[in-house]
């Protein structure tokens, strides 16, 4: 059976159980920790996310998807610490968000991608930890030069390693459709491609395109709400009913796109990060999921895309 890298080694696909997609475990910036360690709190970081990923594990979580890369402060030593303590697997990613480093704008893709490819096959940092998908990113306005550099390059790493590619986009911008473009180009299989943030706008005809050309859509902002204009997420869950109505079931993966409120925050914004979403990695599971049953969607249905698209996203 196929593997996925996880920071504990590498697992069979067909035992990631429940998946959520995108999510991180901190977020913060390329070199914060080591140069200004005052004002990261990791122990506490790393007793939060034991106690909340824990709690999801009791309720089924078995697999997240962390797509934290440098430039969001990547620790993999915590991870490990994480999926150890909680019996949560924890994929890794290599890659790199909106701060594309500045060095790499004088780069070819390819130097870029054997970086990224050092990840996948020998490890990230010195720690042995492999990279179990590489993460791109664009947002409003679309690609800009950097991030198409940064695209190519994990296009070519894609091709030349069968790791799966997770974009963060900006949809309202239809911005997936900039990123596919740029993907193709360098030969990239599109099954081995996530469009993530797809539920930020509710365009179905811009959703419906993107599966056509063969990716996989992310539905991992729940829930949801706090970009300006972006829907709730009860108009959320309806474009995900809407998808499945269209017969798209099998294309589609959700998430939260959450990381643990200490985890760059003072006391007032972790606070108004729990009011946000009090329910953290369980959100999806004490609301999404019960809101689609009420819809009539299947409890077939509800496996097939929590944990079987997972499954087939990674092991082809």
């Amino acid at each position: 059976m196929p593997t996925v890298n996880t920071v504990l080694g590498p697992v069979e696909t067909g035992d990631m159980g429940f998946t959520l997609s995108h999510e991180h475990l901190a977020t913060n910036a390329a070199g914060i920790l080591r140069t200004f360690p005052e004002l990261i709190d990791r122990p506490g970081i790393i007793e939060q996310a034991k106690d909340t990923l824990k709690e999801a594990y009791d309720e089924g979580l078995r697999t997240i998807i962390d797509v934290s890369t440098i430039d969001l402060g990547r620790d993999v030593e915590m991870m490990k610490e994480v999926s150890q303590a909680t019996g949560v697997k924890i994929v890794a990613a290599t890659g790199n968000h909106l701060a594309v480093p500045r060095p790499f704008i004088d780069l070819t893709p390819d130097v870029i991608a054997d970086l990224y490819v050092r990840e996948i096959e020998v490890g990230i940092e010195g720690t042995g930890v492999k990279a179990g998908i590489i993460k791109v990113a664009s947002d409003a306005g679309g690609v800009t030069e950097a991030q198409e550099i940064v695209l190519r390059a994990a296009g070519q790493a894609c091709v030349r390693t069968g790791i799966r590619i997770s974009t963060h986009t900006w949809s309202p911008d239809r911005v997936g459709e900039q990123q596919v473009r740029i993907l193709k180009e360098e030969g990239v299989d599109m099954n081995l491609v996530y469009v993530g943030h797809s539920n930020d706008d509710t365009d179905m005809g811009y959703l419906l395109g993107l599966l056509d050309q063969g990716v996989w859509l992310g539905l991992d902002r729940f829930p949801g709400g706090r970009r300006a204009n972006t829907p709730l997420w009860e108009e959320r869950t309806q474009l995900t009913k809407n998808l499945i109505d269209a017969g798209r079931a099998d294309r589609i993966m959700l998430s939260h796109d959450h990381s643990v409120p200490k985890a760059r925050f003072g006391a007032a914004v972790q606070e108004e990060r729990y009011r946000y979403n009090p329910d953290g990695y369980n959100f999806i599971t004490r609301n999404v999921l019960p809101r689609l049953r009420e819809l009539g969607v299947s409890e077939e249905t509800v496996q097939q895309i929590m944990v079987d698209n997972p499954r087939r996203f990674f092991g082809g």
